[in-house]
Order: structure tokens, then C-alpha cells, then sequence
């Protein structure tokens, strides 16, 4: 069952933009899609959570904000701080709290408006969201958090923050030290380029023969692919994400995948655009869903029937090579492929940025951690360098290496 927006006297939780016009919202996010309306309205579907939206005028200037989400209990392991302080060696908060960013889409931003600086608004933020955790405290979190440990702020932790904005609310007055997520991979495209320009951007030879080995043995194999929506398509991308999910041993049941699927195709309607893979006049045995926005593709989810699979390198071609077409048709720049699965991604063309957790409450339990924090943080990045050569070519050093 989907979870529904709790009925709460706080502003920042009077919907998921927190009281503001959508229209108004989605200016404020402007490129950033995983702060957009609709995908705030498709996080708000969860049970054990609660999407909001806190936004301040800053006067003279503009406006400010950032999706913000209460969080009793949350399933997905990445957005998990407690464990993952707690499986680093470091003291945690608890799991419960005042999450900074939504709670899907790997991707938290400070929101401001054209003229404002990304400091001033860490500066603005950093005020609103004490505020707002004082608040949550104060009123017993209004049922949206479970009953407070006698603090006079419930803990704050963003999540999946860039450098740029980490190196802003630190400016501002945060005093812990970020801890290492994940990578986050980003496969830039040519201006005004295509499939051609693409592969001649590549950083060698021998990654763009591979690719177009792929791509010869798919366009042999006698698929078409079929530009439609999710909402068209929801039944069937749930059978054929169960089969993904079951090949790598996790548990798939098809009913609530279809659920889960159909409350995305619904909040984001058109915007959720799938990629089918078939062969006329059968049913599909792939899916790709992407969403365009700003200047970039976002590949979101993709799933494979794997034993009606004819060998022809299926899964890159729908999930890399064929966004790859629709963006250049497009006039997009940056494919942004996610987290996981970094060395795939890295010989097609990615680089690897990083995302960071940082704990913004007042009494943070990681103040005076620091040492500890860089150790883990330069022990996690050297494990991902030692993984791979492509993955450690790939990582942009420039931003890892302040708090490593």
C-alpha cells in the first residue's frame, strides 16, 4: 500500500513544496529534476515517510529552498544513515529524523533563485531547517516522527549532497565532516552531437569498438524499440523488473512492483518515457525508463527477460546506447546514469562525481570526528580506485579530495 501526506500544521509540510505554487516550485528547482514537483509527488507515495518542501523569502533577492522529508523508517539501504554510520565505524543519531533532500533519486540540491549565491542560500537554508527541526521537536513531530529522545532538535542529516553545496553549508556554519556515499556517474555528450560524435568523445579507441560491437550484434538481433510511457507500460515493466530483481537474488513480487510503478506513472505522467525492446508482434523483453529534463537524460530503472534474450549486448544498447540517440535527438548534454555499477558505466564515457552525507543538526554526534570521517572517506575512495583502472581514471579527484 502507498503511504499519503500527513495532515500537519507545519508550513514546510503543507505538501510536498511546502504551501508553495508548483508552478513556482519547479522555477526554483529548474534543472534539478529529483527536486521536481511531480517527483516530490511520486516520493510522497512511501509509507514511513513524509515529503515536504521548506522554502524562505530572502528579501530583495528571490527565494530559497530545498525538499525536505520526515523520516519514521525508510526500506531503501542507501538513504539508510543509521546503518551506514554504523556499518563505517561512526556514531549515528538514530534512524529517525529530519531528512534534507527527498528520499529517492540519489540527488539533493540547495534550491535558489537566479542572482543568489550558493552561500548565501547554505547561509538562509542552515537557519530554516534548525528552525524547522526545533519545530518538529517541540510539537511532538505532529506524528510524523516517532517520540523525540528528549533533544530540543531532532537530528538533520542531508543526504547525496554535492561538493559544491557541502563546501557552501560548511562556509555557513556546519561543523562535521561529509561522509562518502556513493558515485555518481555522469557521461557527457557533445554539443549539437550524435551517435558518431558521441563515440569519437570517447577517451579510446578501444572503448568506442566495443561499443559499436554491441551495437552491430543489437541491430543484427532484429528488435525494434518502442518510444511510449510508463503509464502505458506499467504492467509490463513490473513483470520485467521482477525478472532484474530476481536475477540478482532479491526478492520480486510482481503485484506490488506494479503498484509502485503505477503511483510513478501517475505523478509524473508524460514525463516518464520508456524505452521497449521487442521483436514485432511480441511481447517485450526489456524496458528503459528515463525522464528528460534541463539539459540532461536521467536513466531511472531497467528490467530483462532474461531467458528470451538473443545475446546481442541487449542491456547496454537499450540502457546506454539508446538514451544516447534520444538525447543527442534532443539537444541534450550529460546522460546522468546514477549510482552502482560505476566500471559499465565509466567505459562508456562516465565520470565519477561524488555524493556525500552531511549532518547538519546543531549537536551533531560527528563534531569532532573529523580525522575519523577523512580516514573513511579516503579508505572508501580507495577501494573504488583499486576496483578498476577505468574507475579510478574516472573519478573526479577535484571533488573527493577536499574531505578525504
Amino acid at each position: 500500500m502507498s503511504g499519503v501526506q500527513v495532515d500537519v500544521q507545519l508550513p514546510a509540510f503543507a505538501g510536498v513544496t511546502g504551501g508553495m505554487d508548483p508552478a513556482r516550485w519547479d522555477e526554483l528547482a529548474a534543472n534539478r529534476f529529483y527536486s521536481s514537483v511531480n517527483w516530490l509527488r511520486f516520493c510522497a507515495g512511501d509509507r514511513g515517510i513524509t515529503t515536504g518542501g521548506l522554502h524562505l523569502a530572502v528579501p530583495g533577492a528571490g527565494t530559497v529552498g530545498v525538499p525536505v522529508t520526515a523520516v519514521r523508517s525508510i526500506g531503501n539501504p542507501f538513504y539508510q544513515w543509521d546503518r551506514i554510520l554504523g556499518e563505517a565505524g561512526l556514531p549515528s543519531p538514530g534512524p529517525s529524523g529530519l531528512l534534507v533532500g527527498a528520499h529517492r533519486g540519489y540527488q539533493t540540491s540547495l534550491l535558489a533563485s537566479p542572482g543568489i549565491s550558493r552561500e548565501q542560500a547554505a547561509k538562509e537554508l542552515l537557519g530554516g531547517l534548525e528552525d524547522l527541526a526545533g519545530e518538529l521537536s517541540a510539537t511532538g513531530a505532529e506524528g510524523l516522527l516517532p517520540p523525540g529522545d528528549g533533544r530540543d532538535r531532532v537530528p538533520t542529516i542531508a543526504m547525496f549532497l554535492s561538493t559544491q553545496d557541502v563546501v557552501a553549508l560548511r562556509a555557513a556554519g556546519v561543523r562535521t565532516m561529509p561522509v562518502a556515499l556513493q558515485p555518481d556517474a555522469w557521461i557527457p555528450l557533445p554539443a549539437g552531437g550524435g551517435w558518431e560524435e558521441y563515440l569519437s568523445s570517447l577517451p579510446s579507441s578501444r572503448r568506442a569498438g566495443m561499443i559499436r560491437r554491441d551495437r552491430r550484434a543489437f541491430l543484427r538481433a532484429g528488435y525494434e524499440v518502442v518510444h511510449t510511457t510508463l503509464g502505458e507500460c506499467y504492467l509490463q515493466a513490473a513483470g520485467l523488473l521482477a525478472c532484474t530483481e530476481r536475477r540478482y537474488g532479491h526478492d520480486a513480487d510482481v503485484e506490488d512492483l506494479a503498484e509502485s510503478i503505477r503511483i510513478q506513472a501517475d505523478a509524473l505522467g508524460a514525463e516518464a518515457r520508456v524505452l521497449l525492446l521487442r521483436r514485432p508482434g511480441e511481447d517485450p523483453v526489456g524496458y528503459c525508463l528515463y525522464y528528460m529534463w534541463g539539459d540532461t537524460v536521467y536513466l531511472r530503472a531497467a528490467g530483462f527477460d532474461y531467458d528470451r534474450l538473443a545475446g546481442a549486448a541487449e542491456y547496454f544498447n537499450l540502457v546506454y546506447y539508446e538514451p544516447v540517440v534520444v538525447a543527442g535527438e534532443n539537444g541534450k548534454r550529460w546522460l546522468h546514469a546514477g549510482i552502482e555499477a560505476a566500471e559499465a558505466k565509466v567505459l562508456r564515457g562516465a565520470e565519477l562525481r561524488p555524493m556525500w552525507m552531511l549532518d547538519l543538526s546543531r549537536d551533531s554526534v560527528l563534531e569532532g570526528r573529523d580525522d575519523d570521517v577523512r580516514a573513511y572517506n579516503a579508505a572508501t575512495v580507495a577501494r573504488w580506485s583499486e576496483s578498476s583502472p577505468a574507475v579510478a581514471k574516472a573519478l573526479v579527484r577535484d571533488l573527493w579530495d577536499p574531505f578525504c
